[in-house]
């Protein structure tokens, strides 16, 4: 049996769908892998949900419904605590999960505005140069790319931290006013009380960031996926050793980085720049 935590149902709509869970099995005097059993799911991801390690899905929730003789409670808690992803590539379908999961994130990009805050003329412009790609598919990937703003509003949002070279800002996508209205936006998230974001200076010799953009996802403190941009798609990683030495890479290149302040100052300075 997994290790018993105490849960909170105030804390999160994750946290009351584990209690939840707990809860019934318990009046229905099962055990997780009895419950498991019924549902066709193994004992140790029951256990996995109700400490909050793992996600349910929603045939998980499905299915314990039924084992309680529940009117679709858990599939209504299950709907709210993990929203179903936004309309993205099926390659970056999980990493959309794991943004809503993270307690923070760490990014890098050397070459485009951060995909999270991008604005909708700047997104659509990136994917209108995409190699073979028709209309319809730019508008559900430009829909796709503004729902996973929702992230600054679920219920405890992760930290960003958030690392773009300096070349970025004077890159021209879109021509003139598309680029500056995507700084102006940038400029407002940057003082976003959820958003940390640096610029690593033109001049800086971050060697060790020319190598590709790449996302790392903590869950208290602990990094524990990344998703690594490469052509001609990106690639999710879960091999510790990997990530253990993305999360140093990224170490060394926001050791180049500004501070805070003097990076909102340089955005201000490229809007100046483009209006």
């Amino acid at each position: 049996m997994a290790h018993m935590i105490k849960l909170d149902p105030e804390e999160s709509a994750r946290a009351r769908f584990a209690y939840e869970l707990r809860r019934h099995r318990l009046a229905a005097g099962l055990t997780q892998a009895q419950l498991g059993r019924r549902i066709g799911f193994s004992g140790s991801l029951v256990g996995a949900v109700e400490t909050l390690r793992r996600a349910a899905s929603e045939e998980f929730a499905e299915l314990s419904d039924q084992a309680f003789g529940l009117d679709g409670v858990l599939v209504e808690l299950q709907r709210e605590a993990w929203p179903p992803p936004p309309p993205v590539p099926e390659h970056y379908r999980d990493w959309t999960v794991e943004e809503r999961r993270a307690t923070a994130i760490k990014m890098w990009d050397p070459l485009l505005i951060p995909g999270i805050f991008q604005t909708e003329r700047y997104a659509r412009r990136i994917f209108e140069l995409a190699p073979g790609i028709d209309s319809r598919q730019v508008e559900e990937r430009v829909v796709g790319r503004m729902q996973r703003k929702s992230i600054f509003t679920q219920e405890n949002p992760p930290v960003i931290v958030s690392l773009v070279d300096e070349g970025v800002l004077h890159r021209p996508v879109g021509g003139a006013e598309i680029l500056r209205e995507q700084l102006v936006s940038l400029v407002e998230m940057a003082q976003h009380p959820r958003v940390r974001l640096q610029i690593v200076p033109a001049d800086a010799e971050a060697i060790p960031g020319l190598l590709g953009a790449f996302s790392i996802a903590e869950l208290k403190g602990s990094p524990y996926v990344a998703y690594v941009e490469c052509a001609p798609r990106g690639r999710m990683v879960n091999d510790k050793e990997v990530i253990e030495a993305l999360d140093r890479r990224y170490d060394d290149i926001r050791a180049h980085a500004c501070s805070l302040s003097q990076s909102l100052a340089i955005l201000k300075e490229a809007v100046d720049k483009w209006t």
